[in-house]
């Protein structure tokens, strides 16, 4: 049996062992690589492994690198399926390898000491040379394989390292994440030294006790000393029990890290520690005692120009953008992350499930059989991976949990990767989702339940463990979404077994286009691939924040205000850290215009306490209950609690005074026929459809009743897709028969029949105009007829408006789009943008942009002339430069292209978002059920 089919087992590696930091010497051999990529592992160079080799006809690579991120072969994309036959071990014949080759100098100071070679990632698995010496294979492609190069290293003088790179291996089975396929050495290699009697592997084990004093234990040399400084701890004899005094504990909210040294005669190590004790008690997960929430997302390793490969300061950029977000805990998805990331966790603060290297997924379709999980053939493989995880990461406080895998089934060998875990490292809660029946795990895991499951799992109904209880995915974020964010968070404060979870998915995977868009799967010709399956996180691919993420951090936020006319009462939701040195910033707001503001202290309000706090402005005697009084304006009060470094940790309105019902204006003169058109008033209409063709001296077409939308990815995903039923009812195709015209003494009535061809049901619609003054006013009256058994993806109208009326203003919800299940992040003020600016760039074209609530908004030209809508009393909108038939025929952004005209929406109601592209549909009461409906806007020109 050769190593391609060994089972993904590694060979040749030396023991694994902690990451960390010493004075002894090291040497990155990142840079600039000799490469040569073959079809198959036949047609791989012979003998390219010799120091001799001539390899100047090779290309350059970088390493770290994905090679198809450089023009070698081509990406693939895979949610679950293989991209190869399930025949395992075997792997196909067409098997892409590239060799690597690095010459380098060693530097002198290397000379009679050991050496290491370490690899913290190669996928799938490399086969390794070092002057010409064969040292072994890696296995295991998101985990740090080490080989021995005493004998082979030649200090002083210059080196030959040759790695053959296969994409296909025996371990390809065990890593059917959902993800691109992307080969490569995409992370750091490196030489270190090893001193004789050096700090070869650290454990320290750091609790936090009760009364406030830390316990440490270092496991490591027999002779190493241990020291923490700041402490008064020095020379502390390594294996043995300490007292380490009054210590401030680590959590996620308050990150605090002490310097440990850990000595021998040979070699200085140098970590960062934090005191903290995890763990399972009466059925809640504690930390250091305490019930904690997981407010998390699912993390991959992606960029969109270098694949698998992340630079370290756009890893820090994200994992700060997290917490500005309020996200409080990573899922290391589907694997452990570069072990720099866990430095960062441990440093910002973030609960971390560190997840095993380890899914089957693709044996599922095959009916699991063959799964690898009950294979022991396999079982030295799993194992070794769950080692290789847990004696890398050991040693950082972020990590809570290890996790034994995703989607890999049932099966004896997940009992033996617990198993070795737990003998090694009792202090972490184990975490696996495949097995309902919870052998291996201290808390119950489920993906994508829904929220009324979820209830009933807090209420202890069922059969159901009696364990923490933790979403480790769900509210699926793909394209505009995932809605029901908010009833999801309300049922992890509601229960206490109700832990929280893991948002899906932190990052769209794009890979970059020449056409400025991004690339999904199918995209690089792939004869197998789940389309844009990938593209489902919070965050775009070059890590902009999507609307998502907006609402999200609405919902994590950490302070719940309850604001009334005159006092604020916050609630803390922060477990450890209190709320010093934060202030409520208020203002008051007239009809959207600026007001009164002010700030207020807020006492110290400790981890989970609440406080009724003040506020002395104008209108701090009125009732808070919307009432409209004489003054015929409509006034909000908005509170944000800000921290001192200027963050927001939660947001609250009132309405401190409802606008006056505006006084009657006297109807103008009634509808006229003039010739072949219908004038009413500044109003002008053609009389085949009964539409508005002009407004003053603004030309536009509409508004016509509409009740499309370009589906989203949760409409038209999942098990039971929406957008299919009403494709399939014809909603996209509905046709407008005019049923009468009725000029009266006031007012046109426009009445419409709305029905798609091949069907009998059908909308009816009666438009019914007169004239304010220098405005229109249109009141849509719609009643259903027949048999709807299909909800609505939106009710309102579409007008059609000159290309030039760029510039948008609104006194709504704002500033970013919302629907019914996704407006926690929205509050009400006068906000101003541009249509370019409205639209949200989803990279799967889809229904985006939606403003809701507003009261009124205007579109203007560069002249300053435009269009004015008022609502009665609100109304949401959209306004785009493309047609909903477009953006719904469209499947990437760069064949979107800006029509001579803009699509304005206005919406008496949508439907909601959901998540069920992967998970439950749309709540109940965000249906869009089809039921009689009324709503007026007045139309101005300016």
């Amino acid at each position: 049996m050769d190593y391609l089919t060994g089972f993904g087992r590694p060979l040749g590696t030396t023991a694994p062992r902690a990451a960390f930091g010493t004075d002894a010497p090291r040497l990155s051999l990142n840079g600039t690589w000799r490469f040569r990529l073959a079809p198959s592992v036949a047609e791989a160079a012979a003998g390219f492994w010799a120091p001799d080799f001539d390899d100047t006809g090779w290309a350059e690579l970088p390493v770290p690198s994905s090679w198809p991120m450089h023009g070698f072969g081509r990406p693939a994309y895979t949610n679950v399926v293989y991209p190869f036959p399930v025949d395992p071990p075997h792997v196909p014949t067409d098997n892409p390898t590239g060799d690597h080759r690095l010459v380098f100098d060693v530097p002198a100071g290397f000379a009679g000491l050991g050496a290491r070679l370490r690899f913290d990632g190669v996928d799938s698995c490399g086969r390794v040379w070092l002057n010409g010496v064969e040292l072994g294979v890696t296995q295991g492609s998101r985990l740090p394989a080490e080989f021995d190069v005493t004998a082979a290293l030649r200090p002083g003088g210059a080196n030959v390292l040759a790695v053959r790179v296969h994409q296909w291996s025996a371990g390809s089975y065990l890593e059917d994440q959902d993800m691109w396929w992307l080969p490569g050495i995409f992370r750091d290699v490196t030489l270190l030294a090893r001193p004789a009697g050096g700090v070869d592997d650290v454990f320290v084990q750091a609790g936090y006790e009760p009364d406030g004093r830390g316990r440490l234990r270092v496991e490591g040399p027999a002779d190493a000393v241990v020291s923490i400084p700041e402490l008064g701890l020095d020379r502390l004899p390594a294996g043995t029990a300490h007292d380490a005094g009054p210590v401030e504990p680590w959590t996620a909210e308050t990150p605090r890290l002490y310097e440990l040294v850990v000595a021998t005669a040979t070699e200085t190590a140098t970590l960062r520690i934090g005191f903290r004790t995890v763990a399972v008690t009466g059925g809640i997960l504690t930390v250091n005692g305490r019930r904690i929430v997981l407010r998390g997302v699912n993390r991959h390793e992606f960029h969109p120009e270098l694949g698998r490969v992340v630079p370290p300061d756009v890893v820090r950029a994200e994992l700060e953008l997290m917490k500005r977000h309020h996200v409080n805990a990573i899922r290391t998805s589907h694997y452990p992350p570069h072990p720099a990331v866990l430095d960062l966790c441990d440093e910002l603060g973030f609960w971390v499930i560190d997840e095993c290297d380890y899914e089957t997924h693709g044996f599922e379709p095959v009916g699991w059989r063959g799964n690898p999980s009950d294979d022991p053939r396999f079982a030295e493989a799993c194992v070794d991976r769950m080692r290789r995880m847990v004696e890398r990461d050991k040693n950082h406080p972020s990590v809570i949990m290890w996790s034994l895998g995703n989607e890999a089934g049932v099966g004896a060998n997940l009992g033996r990767m617990a198993d070795w875990a737990r003998e090694r490292d009792p202090g972490r809660p184990l975490h696996y989702e495949g097995d309902r029946s919870c052998a291996h795990v201290d808390v119950y895991s489920r993906m994508y339940a829904g929220h009324a499951e979820v209830d009933a799992i807090g209420r202890g109904e069922g059969q159901v463990p009696h364990l923490p209880f933790i979403l480790c995915e769900y509210a699926h974020a793909m394209g505009n979404g995932p809605g029901g964010l908010a009833e999801y968070d309300e049922l992890f404060d509601r229960h206490p077994r109700c832990q929280g979870g893991f948002v899906w998915e932190w990052l769209d995977h794009g890979i970059r286009r020449p056409e400025g868009d991004y690339a999904y799967g199918g995209d690089f010709g792939e004869p197998l691939h789940d389309g844009n399956f990938v593209i489902d996180g919070l965050v775009f691919p070059d890590r902009t924040p999507s609307p998502g993420l907006t609402e999200l951090a609405a919902v994590y936020a950490p302070v719940r205000l309850n604001v009334g006319a005159g006092e604020v009462t916050v609630r803390s939701r922060y477990v450890f850290r209190s709320l010093a040195g934060a202030e409520l910033r208020w203002s008051v707001t007239v009809d959207g215009g600026p007001g009164a503001e002010g700030s207020v202290p807020l006492p110290v309000v400790a981890a989970g306490e609440m406080v009724v706090v003040a506020l002395n402005h104008d209108m701090a005697d009125k009732p808070g209950s919307g009432a409209a009084d004489s003054s015929g304006s409509e006034a909000w009060l908005t509170v944000h609690t800000v921290a001192p470094d200027g963050l927001v940790l939660g947001s609250g309105q009132v309405q401190l005074r409802a606008a006056a019902p505006v006084p009657g204006v006297p109807a103008g003169a009634g509808p006229r026929r003039d010739g072949g058109v219908i004038r009413l008033g500044a109003a002008e209409f053609e009389p085949v459809h009964g539409t508005l063709t002009r407004l003053g001296s603004l030309a536009l077409r509409g508004p016509v009743l509409d009740v499309w939308r370009a589906p989203i990815d949760n409409d038209r995903l999942g098990h039971d897709p929406v957008a299919a039923r009403w494709r399939a009812a014809g909603l996209h195709r509905m046709t407008h028969r005019l049923l009468g015209l009725e000029l009266g003494p006031d007012a046109l009535v426009v009445a419409t029949r709305v029905a798609p061809a091949a069907a009998d049901r059908a909308l009816l619609a009666w438009y019914t105009w007169r004239t304010l003054g220098d405005a229109v006013e249109l009141t849509v009256r719609v009643e259903p007829a027949g048999d709807w058994d299909v909800p609505l993806p939106r009710l309102g109208v579409h007008l059609e408006l000159p290309a030039d009326l760029g510039a948008v203003a609104w006194f709504g919800a704002g500033p970013g789009e919302a629907y019914p299940d996704s407006r926690t992040a929205a509050l009400t003020g006068r906000y101003e943008s541009t249509v370019d600016d409205l639209t949200t760039p989803y990279v799967y074209p889809q229904e985006n942009g939606n403003r809701a609530d507003a009261h009124w908004l205007t579109l203007t030209g560069p002249d300053g002339h435009g269009l004015r809508v008022e609502a009665a009393p609100r109304i949401d909108f959209t306004a785009r430069r493309w047609s909903t038939a477009a953006l719904d025929a469209a499947r990437h952004r760069s064949e979107l292209v800006a029509e001579d005209r803009i699509h304005l929406h206005l919406d008496h109601a949508h439907h909601g978002l959901g998540s069920a592209a992967c998970g439950p549909g749309v709540l109940p009461q965000y249906e869009l059920r089809p039921e009689p409906a009324t709503f007026t806007v007045t139309l101005r020109a300016f």
